[in-house]
């Protein structure tokens, strides 16, 4: 997969001209570039701080690590296992993707030898964190994204603590970017704000050239609030960070439900709400609706996009 294995060095003296010009010619072929597909871009969920607890079931497959264990070739959403299924399948259809995820009761890493460290990917997805990212563990991403790495953090409103341990996303995410060793001075140039708003379509800004808004996946216009958050913009913190779509009646530094920003060589995502990524499918038991493909947003383009432009 990640190579021809030919090798130019296979000539004989005794060949004719024409011999020798098909044989330059096999050789050039080989050296010119990949004929494979080249090495996928390699993404990394995180199910290790309570995505599945309550009616939350945030995971592409119940095959962990490797989500092709369910499924090698799947051809709908309903293939894999798991409310975020239909952005998993998404992505492995394109075969410009591999995908795992870090299984409950691990912990994420950085440099280390496990198959699940985050050296081994491009980018890492954080659905709905409900537990807090230990010293150590904030330390790994927040390195892990300095070094190159793509973050996407997905929040939900405040007070959806749905493991009862005291903490919700808003507050684990908040604590990421404030309380880490590697850089607490608002790193990426945004807080998520405490807030739960019922509902909403949020829209997006006009740029026809902003890669999340129009990629490879399709083109945004809006999303969905279906209790969520925004956050608050500060680019003097960091002028990298924008707002890409934002609550109605808001723009600027105020209401944004989707962000992007870079930190060191590394790129950030941000969205407030998991319900757009919930596709209403999952294990038995959870209550989960589609907001992966309500008609009144374009969710799927929106979520997909954004994992190739950190992946990229």
């Amino acid at each position: 997969m990640f190579g021809l294995g030919t090798s130019p060095r296979r000539l004989t003296t005794a060949v004719t001209v024409f011999g020798l010009l098909a044989t330059g010619a096999a050789v050039q072929a080989a050296t010119a570039g990949p004929a494979a597909a080249a090495t996928p871009h390699r993404v990394l969920f995180d199910n290790a701080h309570a995505e599945t607890a309550g009616n939350a079931d945030w995971i592409v497959s119940t095959s962990q690590p490797d989500p092709t264990g369910e499924d090698s070739s799947p051809s709908g959403e309903t293939d894999w296992t798991g409310a975020l299924s239909s952005w998993g399948v998404a992505l492995q259809q394109t075969g410009d993707y591999s995908l795992d995820t870090l299984p409950s009761g691990s912990s994420l890493t950085y440099g280390g030898s496990s198959a699940t460290d985050l050296s081994n990917f491009d980018t890492l997805v954080l659905p709905e964190p409900n537990t807090l990212f230990t010293t150590a563990e904030k330390t790994a991403i927040m390195t892990f994204v300095q070094n190159g790495g793509g973050l996407f953090m997905i929040s939900d409103h405040t007070g959806a603590d749905r493991n009862n341990d005291g903490e919700d996303a808003v507050e684990v995410l908040n604590d990421l970017m404030t309380n880490n060793s590697v850089d607490s001075t608002d790193p990426f140039g945004l807080s998520i704000d405490s807030l739960s708003i019922s509902s909403d379509y949020p829209s997006a800004i006009s740029d026809s050239t902003d890669p999340v808004l129009h990629g490879s996946f399709g083109t945004v216009t809006k999303s969905l609030i279906a209790s969520g958050t925004t956050a608050t913009l500060k680019p003097a913190d960091n002028s990298a960070v924008k707002g890409l779509l934002y609550r109605t009646g808001y723009s600027g530094n105020t209401g944004a439900f989707f962000a992007t920003s870079t930190f060191g060589s590394g790129k950030i995502a941000f969205w407030g709400d998991s319900s757009p990524i919930d596709d209403g499918t999952g294990q038995s038991g959870n209550t989960l609706y589609d907001g992966w493909n309500d008609t009144g947003a374009t969710n799927a383009a929106l979520a997909l996009n954004a994992t190739g432009w950190l992946s990229s």
